[in-house]
């Protein structure tokens, strides 16, 4: 389960004085994550119009070969916010242990007769970013199966967590504090387009996740969060996620 660990002293040390407060800026820019390796790569897959059917049936089908090599953390389509999308997200301990899984699955026959080469011909194109856990939160998992996912993108203006970290933390918690959400992870850019947070929530439904949504806009707590951090907000996306059933997440 998410463990969003408690400010604590470290507040309580930054109302003492401006060098505790800087210790709690640095804590939030250069935490756990830089004596941990372990990051994320989320891969986005945008598929060909009337393909999604057919490159779902072989991600089942097949996934596990991949699987093999490395940790599946997720594998969702998209349903609200954009259209022929497919994202899955895999673990790795390192940059070392990345680079040994992609020449393992380069030579892997299996992996790339029974899916690469069919499945090509169904994608349009293919991003990837690198992310980290920020470090106040680590990967959760939902209450139960059979969910939804909604992934949250925030494009924060330039300087990192040491400008808007603690205003985007204090938000977040808010939306934790109504109940209505499951948290599962926060990530934040590496590699891919810098300055970018992606939040993912858990919901048991879409018709839950909006009357959760309308309760919280009613939440001062809520409102007076978002307030602060939208000051270092450029954009932001949403887009429902439907786990596979091949995903760990679902």
């Amino acid at each position: 389960m998410l463990g969003l660990r408690a400010l604590g002293g470290r507040l309580v040390a930054a109302a003492r004085g401006p060098g505790a407060r800087r210790q709690v800026f640095a804590s939030l820019a250069t935490g756990p994550r830089q004596n941990n390796a372990t990051f994320y790569e989320i891969r986005t897959y945008d598929v060909k119009p009337g393909k999604m059917k057919e490159f779902v049936e072989m991600v089942g089908k097949y996934i596990h070969l991949r699987a093999a090599h490395s940790e599946l953390t997720g594998f969702w389509t998209v349903e609200f916010g954009a259209m022929n999308k497919a994202i899955h997200i895999w673990k790795f301990d390192n940059f070392a242990h990345r680079a040994a899984v992609r020449k393992a699955i380069a030579n892997d026959k299996e992996w790339q007769e029974k899916f690469i080469s069919p499945v090509l011909p169904f994608l349009e194109k293919q991003y990837n970013e690198i992310v980290y856990l920020v470090p106040w939160c680590e990967l959760g998992k939902p209450p139960q199966e059979g969910g939804v996912y909604e992934m949250v993108t925030f494009q924060m203006k330039p300087g990192g967590p040491a400008v808007w970290g603690q205003a985007f933390r204090a938000a977040i918690s808010a939306h934790i504090s109504t109940g209505y959400t499951k948290l599962i992870g926060v990530f934040h850019t590496e590699y891919g387009l810098l300055n970018t947070v992606h939040v993912m929530w858990w919901n048991e439904n879409p018709d839950s996740r909006a009357a959760g949504r309308h309760y919280a806009h009613e939440d001062a707590r809520v409102v007076a969060a978002v307030r602060e951090s939208v000051r270092f907000l450029e954009s932001q996306r949403s887009m429902l996620l439907i786990p596979l059933p091949c995903s760990p997440l679902k």
